[in-house]
């Protein structure tokens, strides 16, 4: 097995952020979905970001590469200015961006191999094609080698429309590989999933965040998940963040009200630990 794509300290001064965010504001009509969110992520870091339903934890990962525009504030990407920046630039961000999402949009008629040969696109320039057939062969070779690395190589072949949702989920995130992400953004990939896949996917990407030292900033609904594979968690309630602190010193009482319903209890105070 091929080993994966590492980022070395060389890559990074180690005051540089791997992602910041400052002030970032997201409305929609009348309705604030959060007002001022800080937040900071270091080289290499897991950051579980949690909060009850409605809380606004998918729209600001999607404002962070601006899926979704945000409304005010700024966010910084390996020191690069996503906010404001034009398109070709928001491309080259967002090429260096990997995605893993809840559903995980494979093309269901095509082969696993396929579907992932396709995640090279975001790095690559001239002819781009769908089929793993027409791709050259250094790209098929590279998307086994990512099959491997979640353990599907043998179904490479395969229709995604016939694996499980836990393993299409597994094509879903080595497509993410095919494009050496810098920073992964992982939108609730344990849900609509068994326990046991659930636990598989978020073992994954926390083990891939480790072997090539690259952040991972993830929302889930499982407080286990988070408790298990997040460095920090950081916690979303009535539009900011309102608990920022190592996953080892925080009680587990206190992370459960961030997984009931909102307004279940009153505002909190603001907790904020530097690791």
């Amino acid at each position: 097995m091929a080993a994966p794509q590492t980022h070395t300290a060389a890559e990074s001064t180690p005051d540089e952020l791997a992602l910041d965010v400052r002030g970032l504001v997201k409305r929609f009509g009348d309705r604030s979905i959060f007002d001022g969110v800080d937040l900071a992520v270091r080289p290499g870091e897991a950051v579980g970001i949690i909060g009850a339903n409605g809380t606004g934890k998918s729209t600001l990962l999607r404002c962070l590469v601006r899926l979704t525009e945000p409304d005010a504030g700024s966010v910084r990407i390996l020191d690069r200015l996503v906010t404001g920046c034009d398109a070709r630039a928001l491309r080259r961000i967002r090429a260096g961006v990997g995605f893993v999402f809840q559903r995980h949009n494979l093309v269901g008629r095509l082969s696993a191999l396929s579907n992932v040969v396709h995640g090279v696109q975001s790095r690559m320039s001239g002819p781009r094609t769908w089929s793993q057939a027409l791709a050259p062969e250094k790209v098929r070779r590279e998307a086994l080698e990512c099959l491997d690395q979640v353990g599907l190589a043998d179904r490479a072949l395969q229709a995604v429309s016939s694996l499980s949702g836990g393993q299409s989920q597994r094509v879903a995130v080595a497509r993410m590989l095919m494009q050496q992400p810098r920073l992964i953004l992982a939108d609730e990939p344990d849900a609509s999933l068994d326990p046991k896949s659930g636990a598989e996917i978020m073992a994954l990407l926390f083990r891939i965040s480790r072997d090539t030292c690259t952040p991972l900033v993830f929302v889930s609904h499982h407080m286990e998940h988070v408790v298990r594979f997040a460095d920090r968690v950081v916690g979303l309630e009535h539009g900011r963040i309102s608990l920022n602190v190592p996953v080892r010193t925080v009680d587990p009482e206190r992370l459960k009200r961030f997984f009931s319903e909102p307004g279940s209890e009153g505002r909190p105070q603001s907790e904020t630990v530097d690791a």
